[in-house]
């Protein structure tokens, strides 16, 4: 009776945790939502922290629990996963997340946590625990979902530019201001339906191990859950982040931001659609790239968005290393 009661006390924990890490997804991430429609003047920050929150949250009606699934049951070969595992890829995901965060640095929430996942199951049972297909597919959106979002950003770009081309200035920015409301909806829409649902999977991951939930769905408190905390997340913002993602890659004015925005939602779109945890950090770095170079090269800071890069590179393995770590220590805990 006792180890029972242990046992559900430490899944409780992890359950936390791992709302604990949806939270802070929403608050390191908020900056992607929000950047742009800051940055523009279109919105204060309070006002669009709130907004994005709603659009978050609305996520809960819109999207299948397609990428859920991937990180639930796709990416670690069954029976593998424990208490152990659970725990030590949420440290290692938190710990990455709480470094970016607090040097200004755009990284990926979501690639953090599957990093963290893949370091702490190596440490359990080695790399052949791993499903090779969810991993790789996981991997290749980390330079798919920036380039289409690159693409998609300045597509939409020039796209404006030629509808526009008889409009003044005055006039084109006036339009834009209304209908950057709109992208930064669908923006947010597509950020709280791919991120909320990657700590379903993991939660739902830990009540299969656990025998506290069926394989075929997750628990409804656990959606509920998942998509409140994201989007209280985002109500607290990520100011560090923001000033990094809507000032200092290129200059924005509404009609970029709205077609930055538009960009990113649409591959944000796409990704959740066929189940693939893609970062929104990145796709929409990469759909602000593309409208920045669109106007002009030099419009765009390479060296920043270099920087990015960089993070985007180490987020897994930094991440791995942290939740190796975690999941030995956990051993000597639980």
């Amino acid at each position: 009776m006792a180890t029972v009661q242990v046992g559900l006390w430490v899944v409780v924990l992890l359950v936390l945790l791992a709302i604990a890490f949806d939270f802070m997804n929403g608050f390191h991430d908020a900056a992607n939502s929000i950047a742009t429609v800051v940055s523009t003047g279109v919105l204060k920050p309070a006002q669009a922290v709130a907004f994005a929150a709603f659009f978050n949250l609305l996520a809960i009606f819109v999207f299948h629990l397609s990428v859920a699934a991937t990180v639930g049951k796709g990416i670690v070969q069954p029976g593998i996963v424990d208490v152990h595992v659970v725990f030590g890829a949420l440290i290692g995901a938190i710990t990455w997340n709480l470094v970016t965060w607090y040097y200004g640095i755009p990284s990926s929430s979501s690639h953090a946590l599957i990093g963290g996942i893949v370091g702490a199951v190596i440490a359990k049972s080695g790399a052949s625990a791993l499903v090779a297909g969810g991993i790789w597919k996981t991997v290749a959106f980390i330079f798919v979902s920036p380039l289409l979002g690159f693409l998609l950003g300045s597509i939409m770009m020039v796209v404006v530019a030629w509808v526009c081309r008889r409009a003044t200035p005055s006039r084109v920015d006036r339009w834009f201001r209304r209908l950057q409301l709109v992208s930064a909806g669908a923006y947010s829409l597509g950020h709280g339906g791919n991120d909320a649902q990657k700590t379903i999977g993991i939660i739902w991951m830990l009540l299969i191990a656990t025998g506290h939930s069926a394989v075929d769905a997750p628990p409804t408190w656990t959606i509920i859950s998942c998509y409140a905390a994201i989007a209280l997340g985002t109500m607290f913002g990520g100011w560090r982040i923001v000033k990094t993602m809507g000032q200092k890659i290129t200059k924005l004015k509404p009609v970029g931001g709205f077609c930055a925005e538009t960009g990113g939602a649409l591959t944000l779109f796409l990704a959740t659609a066929m189940g693939i945890p893609v970062s929104t950090t990145h796709t929409i770095t990469g759909a602000i790239v593309g409208v920045g170079s669109v106007q002009r090269a030099s419009a765009v800071r390479w060296g920043v968005a270099g920087n990015i890069v960089w993070a985007w590179i180490f987020t897994i393995p930094a991440a791995a290393f942290v939740a190796a770590i975690a999941y030995w220590v956990s051993l000597q805990i639980f």
